[in-house]
């Protein structure tokens, strides 16, 4: 079970229903009335244990790059999910903080500048990054012409920078603060030097990212690496989802996923020992083919990579 889960001994499974995350026991000996006696002293009980429900403590996450399309999905779950957890983002400009309507949860800082990050990361039990450098398109590119067009990357803004250093300093900053996880979002095609993306911009940008992974797993933290196939801006948790390992799934029909299911992923690795020191590809099925995952516990025991 998740390890958030917590077990109540109960002779009413209805009880807990509120509280997602709480599991009820019924005895065997518990009879489906009691006597008047009992049941007041049963009413106590309930009482008493909803309210240590309530009080139990929730995991603080912060989420990097929490401007960016695929974190603000994650940072908003979390959001959504405030009986688990205390949601924290970190953005790059204040312009971004506005975008996500956040409000004292959201910190400015810039991943290249290892000071400037640092108090976002105070009291944090859990780190997703979801930083990554962005190449953009050079202008004067008509595709009535054909040919391909152009990219560069922004002075100060290229992979090495942020995608390696940057993450580098998240890394030793979740490791000074003891966090107890950390998930990393990176990309499939790392395997291979010669992937097209590598050639955007002459940013080398699976290179860097492979060399963040390999820092992290050498780190002693917990952690999720999660490669993604090409992201989507569709809906989420209506595909059947699959895991994969240095890039096989690249050779298939399946080499993407929806945004919204990498952040889902993301979160449920939070829950589950079985997504700890774990490093994997992740795409989906087709809409409409196979059956939805909801079993997430049982997708990361398909896991047995470490990197």
């Amino acid at each position: 079970m998740p390890m958030s889960t917590r077990v109540f001994l109960t002779s009413s499974p209805s009880i807990f229903h509120r509280h997602c995350n709480y599991r009820c026991v019924v005895p065997s000996s518990s009879k489906p009335s009691l006597p008047e006696r009992g049941k007041k002293q049963f009413r106590r009980l309930v009482v008493v244990a909803a309210a240590m429900a309530d009080s139990l403590p929730r995991s603080t996450v912060l989420v990097t790059g929490a401007g960016g399309r695929t974190g603000q999905i994650v940072y908003k779950k979390l959001k959504e999910r405030a009986d688990q957890y205390v949601a924290k983002g970190l953005v790059r400009t204040e312009e971004s903080k506005e975008k996500i309507g956040a409000g004292d949860d959201v910190f400015i800082g810039d991943i290249r500048d290892a000071e400037s990050i640092i108090p976002a990361f105070q009291g944090i039990d859990a780190l997703v990054i979801l930083t990554s450098a962005v190449p953009k398109m050079k202008p004067g590119f008509d595709p009535s012409k054909g040919g391909r067009p152009e990219f560069y990357y922004e002075d100060g803004a290229y992979p090495e920078q942020v995608d390696w250093i940057g993450q580098k300093n998240q890394i030793d900053a979740a490791k000074s603060a003891g966090v107890k996880q950390i998930v990393l979002v990176g990309s499939m095609g790392g395997t291979n030097p010669n992937n097209p993306l590598n050639s955007l911009g002459n940013g080398n940008i699976l290179i860097w990212k492979r060399k963040a992974e390999q820092y992290l797993s050498e780190s002693e933290i917990p952690y999720t690496i999660i490669r993604a196939g090409g992201l989507q801006d569709k809906e989420g948790g209506i595909r059947e989802l699959l895991v994969g390992k240095d890039d096989d799934l690249l050779q298939t029909e399946t080499r993407t996923i929806a945004r919204a299911d990498v952040a889902e992923v993301c979160i449920q690795a939070l829950q589950y020992e079985e997504a700890k020191f774990k490093a994997f590809d992740l795409a989906s099925k087709p809409e409409g083919s196979g059956t939805p995952t909801k079993d997430f516990k049982a997708l990361f025991s398909q896991i047995s990579t470490r990197f």
